[in-house]
């Protein structure tokens, strides 16, 4: 299976659907989406083995990174460029829940 994230013009992510490998096309559903669906697709990974995160619901596609970044969790947040995840420089925000 394949996985493909649905992207508004914002570039947030507004859905994610399965595509099929077996395929005939070979695009792995990415035509079949474009037809029957339409909209802007992106391939994301469940192995993080492309667009370094899986895409979620409200995540931005980042050309410039190649990645899914999610959302930022607060104005004090840094995005770390390698992982594009978000790192906070605040203590207090960083307390494990028990």
């Amino acid at each position: 299976m394949s996985h493909w994230a649905e992207l508004d013009d914002n570039k947030i992510v507004k859905r994610v659907l399965v595509g099929d490998n077996n395929d005939p096309a070979g695009d792995e559903g990415l035509k079949w989406l474009q037809d029957n669906l339409g909209g802007n697709w992106v391939k994301t990974s469940y192995n993080q083995n492309i667009r370094k995160n899986f895409a979620g619901i409200g995540y931005y596609y980042d050309e410039t990174f190649d990645a899914f970044i999610p959302p930022k969790c607060h104005f004090e947040a840094i995005l770390d460029e390698i992982t594009c995840l978000w790192n906070c420089t605040n203590a207090d925000h960083n307390v494990e829940l028990s």
